[in-house]
């Protein structure tokens, strides 16, 4: 018996289980898919959100605000890579500098600091591959880059040294609440019991909620397409560049990564039935909108496209509390941007104000904030490479040459919490095959440390698990 299951193995359920493990509580994470971070938090931009942007008095503002400047501090206990880099809100008319002038003002209300207008001069001295269009910006100081996934499994994992249990491949299908707990199905048969449920299912909230009896949440799901041009092109922009929000929306953005590539997009595309298909179309338009932000972008460095959904309430609001309809059930839903920045706040929330009225919350005397990220070598200087490769020879053996991933990197991938038992998996956690080639060369031999790490044979070796196998097995 779990004191608290976590449903979504997301930036939101990671963040909420590793608020959990600071707690003397039995916590359980439960994820549908073969390994964490596979829906929303993969494929997302990034972006730390300084807060000029939602509503005065939603929660949106509110877990914006406390989340952005919570997220620098996680960042360093987990080891993972964050950059306050700024962000330029960009006008290109009159009428978007009155707008500006509102978002500005919006910010100051949300508690938003370090906002000024500046000039189109300035603006170019800032960047100076913007569009010659651009007649001003909103400079938010405040605003960041993160990424995402690395952020999501680091917290998962220190959850888990700290006591957190993890339940890959349990897709729930049904729930019943007896004698003050709940008892989880899964489709394969499972069962797990905990006292408290914090449904964190992102786009299958609604679905999850329904399992318990409640049927007050209502998702939707977009379709954002984006655009990942090479390593070779960082310093092409240094900042995040948004459009000035229209009626329409906020349009694409062209950011930098952590990791020194350039990021084009989203789309924002309604759908009934989600699909991460990229689209010829939906690229074109992330090129069209790209080009009106920026001159002379390098397309021809580009190495992958992509695509991710993302989910958003009928609220129009984050969904942060407990269920109106069943006793013991906290819902957090409809978590859009900026969801990522906010993930911190939410889960201090979710844990102090939510659960701690439901559970008493006593320290975990032996919780340890810190973790090592699972890609670090290339960034040691060579007298540490060489004391390392002394203790395990694995560490001077390069894998992935676009990223210089070692062999040793990827072991530890394959067995330190959250364990990698896929390519993609590998590939989240190290970054080996996310370069120039995108695993063309360095995907074999990523499979076969796989396989020996899971005493595996090749043929059950998945590139993102279910029925993604990348060998088929040969009859002698």
């Amino acid at each position: 018996m779990f004191d608290v299951l976590v449903i979504g193995g997301g930036v939101i359920g990671a963040s909420v289980l590793r608020e959990l493990s600071k707690y003397d509580l039995k916590i359980c994470l439960l994820e549908k898919e073969s390994d964490v971070c596979m829906g929303a938090s993969r494929a997302n931009s990034g972006v730390v959100h300084a807060g000029f942007d939602a509503a005065e008095g939603t929660l949106k503002a509110k877990f914006n605000v406390e989340g952005n400047l919570m997220m620098e501090g996680i960042c360093k206990e987990l080891g993972v890579k964050y950059k306050k880099n700024g962000s330029l809100v960009v006008a290109f008319s009159d009428e978007d500098l009155n707008t500006l002038q509102s978002l500005k003002a919006r910010g100051e209300a949300n508690g938003v600091g370090e906002l000024e207008i500046i000039s189109a001069e300035e603006l170019r001295e800032l960047e100076p591959n913007l569009s010659d269009e651009a007649v001003g910006a909103l400079y938010a100081k405040t605003g960041g880059i993160v990424c995402p996934y690395e952020l999501t499994i680091s917290l998962i994992g220190n959850a888990m040294d700290n006591g957190a249990v993890l339940y890959t491949d349990f897709e729930a299908v049904s729930a019943k609440k007896e004698k003050g707990a709940f008892t989880v199905t899964a489709s394969d048969g499972r069962q797990v019991q905990g006292k408290i449920v914090v449904n964190c299912a992102g786009l299958y909230s609604g679905k999850v909620a329904e399992f318990f009896g409640d049927d007050s949440i209502k998702i939707g799901a977009r379709k954002g397409e984006y655009i990942l041009l090479d390593r070779e092109c960082a310093g092409f922009v240094t900042r995040t560049l948004f459009f000035t929000p229209t009626k329409l929306g906020k349009g694409v953005l062209v950011l930098p990564t952590v990791d020194n590539n350039i990021l084009l997009g989203p789309t924002a595309e309604e759908m009934d039935i989600p699909d991460t298909e990229t689209t010829q179309e939906g690229l074109n338009w992330v090129i069209e909108k790209a080009k009106k932000m920026c001159k002379n972008i390098p397309f021809y460095n580009t190495i992958t496209s992509f695509a991710g959904i993302r989910a958003y309430s009928d609220r129009h609001d984050f969904i942060v509390e407990k269920s109106p309809k069943v006793e013991g059930l906290i819902n957090c839903a409809g978590i859009e941007s900026p969801g990522l920045t906010s993930a911190p706040a939410i889960a201090k929330y979710v844990v102090n104000g939510l659960i701690g009225a439901l559970l008493p919350l006593n320290k975990n005397v032996e919780f340890n904030p810190y973790r090592r990220p699972d890609y670090f070598f290339k960034n040691l200087t060579d007298e540490e490479k060489n004391q390392i490769i002394k203790k395990d020879p694995t560490y001077g053996r390069i894998i992935c040459r676009c990223e210089q991933i070692t062999e040793g990197e990827i072991i530890c991938a394959c067995t330190e919490n959250p364990r990698a038992t896929t390519v993609d998996g590998v590939k989240r956690r190290t970054r080996a095959g996310m370069g120039r080639c995108q695993g063309g060369f360095c995907q074999p031999y990523v499979a076969e440390i796989i396989a020996k790490c899971n005493n595996l044979p090749l043929t059950e070796v998945t590139k993102s698990g279910k029925k993604s196998n990348l060998l088929q097995g040969v009859s002698k």
